[in-house]
């Protein structure tokens, strides 16, 4: 699954307006602050305000603030309002889509690949991406000690092999018995 603009830039904007917490935020600074077209984020945040994430506050010093406490708002949650399912491929959450849904070990791949990056979006919380923002912001760029403590992934065939960080937030389940 590729993630799109609107999740990226829906994302962004959300912890702009979440970096306020007093005051509602006008939608041409978000903007402005965020490099993404007003009319853009317009289209973005409409749907999340449907969805009860946001609320609108009128007139001269009006804008957008978050409508529930940052522990409540779930990325995975704001991730499905704007992008649609998170299955990686379509046939995870219709197997009528593909002829051999039924017999196709790959979609058992994709199905628990498409569960488990749910379930880690689904625990982390706009609380979570303000406080790895802040860590940031104050140059403290340091990996949490389990993505540090992670062991390294082996190499594909012509491939180096990369770090694997489990993060803070989504640790695998063992796979198979044992």
């Amino acid at each position: 699954m590729k993630l799109t603009t609107r999740a990226r830039y829906g994302t962004r904007a959300l912890l702009d307006i979440a970096l306020s917490p007093t005051q509602p935020v006008q939608l041409k600074n978000v903007a402005e602050r965020q490099g993404i077209s007003k009319k853009y984020l317009e289209q973005l945040l409409a749907p999340l305000r449907d969805a009860g994430l946001l609320q609108t506050v009128r007139g001269p010093a009006g804008g957008y603030q978050l409508a529930r406490p940052l522990t409540e708002l779930r990325l995975g949650e704001v991730l499905r309002i704007l992008e649609g399912p998170l299955e990686l491929t379509d046939c995870v959450a219709d197997d009528q889509t593909c002829l051999r849904s039924a017999q196709c070990a790959a979609r058992q791949i994709w199905q628990t690949l498409s569960a488990a990056m749910e379930q880690c979006l689904d625990r982390m919380t706009l609380a979570d991406l303000l406080s790895i923002h802040s860590r940031l912001a104050s140059g403290d760029a340091e990996p949490d000690a389990t993505a540090a403590a992670a062991p390294p992934a082996p190499a594909s065939p012509g491939r180096t092999a990369r770090r694997q960080t489990t993060g803070h937030f989504c640790h695998p389940r063992p796979v198979g018995p044992g």
